[in-house]
């Protein structure tokens, strides 16, 4: 472990009440450069393993794609501070609703954060970039199920509005986008998103490597909660979609998901049966902004990506249409 890895490790045994660390591993370095996450083998531990996440502010400028701009370096800074809050005093609300890592304890020095958590590959060790239908559904489940956990919370400590695309944190990609009605309307679709009077805590980059996955497929747990905050559920489901499938499986599945999504949510939300109707509605009716929200960002941000594909810029038509409506 980089920086001051030795006070690290001192303080993970004296936190945890292990007599030695036995082995540092390595799993990825964080995006742009800003830490790491490690896998740590402990001695005389409740577990066998615990997975510290590393976290140093200083501002880089390793941004893949040539953005490390201050906007940049600022959303950074804030979402590591998001992600701490998010482990501290909301994950323990979600036992027995929607898996995540419990987090064993957190620690800030000047600008080192260290987050220490479960080891979740013992019992979710499958990680992947695509998944099958069924491991689909196995996480626009845990999706409804955190959803209606935090129907109505406010987002304190966390982002006002959650994801990481958002429009008031992203004017450097608005800016970069080709005229198009898509950017002319760009603050009224996020304001429609913005103003729900349905709203919740969504996971805010629910892409499917962010979620790992039980041997057998039908359990999942999520990790990276950075851009946790405020908003409508159809954000997660939107991005989740687009993060796993292909135009033609968006197309293929999209009704089947929605239903199961929609179905699991009213289930276990908290709220009178004329509210869970007007919830759905309103919800499903902002389901095509939430594509086009985030199609705007990739526009503005790399135009050429392949999540822009035919089904998810026909969303933009149907926005707009919203809008006019």
């Amino acid at each position: 472990m980089e920086r001051t890895s030795q006070d690290v490790l001192d303080t993970v045994i004296i936190k945890l009440g292990a007599s030695s660390i036995l082995n540092v591993e390595k799993i990825q370095t964080l995006w742009s450069g800003y830490g790491g996450i490690f896998r740590l083998q402990l001695k005389s531990y409740l577990s066998e393993s615990v997975i510290v996440k590393l976290i140093d502010l200083q501002d880089s400028k390793n941004h893949l794609r040539g953005w490390a701009t201050n906007n940049s370096h600022q959303r950074k800074v804030k979402s590591y501070e998001v992600e701490q809050a998010f482990y501290q005093h909301y994950a323990s609300r979600l036992k027995g609703v929607a898996k995540v890592a419990d987090v064993l304890f957190t620690e800030a020095k000047g600008i080192t954060k260290v987050i220490v958590l479960e080891d979740l590959s013992i019992e979710y060790p499958v990680l992947k970039q695509s998944c099958t239908y069924k491991e689909l559904l196995t996480v626009i489940k845990w999706l409804a199920r955190f959803h209606a956990k935090f129907i109505g919370t406010l987002p304190q400590n966390l982002w006002p509005i959650g994801s990481y695309w958002h429009l008031e944190t992203r004017p450097d990609e608005l800016k970069a986008m080709q005229p198009s009605l898509l950017k002319e309307n760009a603050e009224a679709i996020d304001a429609a998103l913005n103003n729900a009077k349905f709203k919740t805590i969504i996971h805010g980059d629910a892409k499917v490597a962010n979620f790992c996955f039980s041997e057998s497929g039908d359990k999942v747990a999520a990790v990276d909660f950075q851009y946790v905050g405020g908003g409508v559920g159809v954000k997660d489901v939107a991005y989740f979609l687009g993060s796993c499938l292909t135009s033609d499986e968006c197309a293929l599945y999209e009704e089947e998901v929605l239903n199961v999504y929609f179905d699991k949510l009213l289930k276990h939300v908290d709220l009178e049966s004329q509210d869970k109707e007007a919830l759905e509605k309103e919800w499903r009716s902002l389901y095509p902004l939430a594509w086009a929200d985030f199609n705007r960002f990739l526009l503005g941000w790399m135009p050429e990506h392949r999540k822009l594909h035919t089904f998810a810029l026909s969303k933009n038509k149907k926005a707009l249409e919203f809008l006019k409506s």
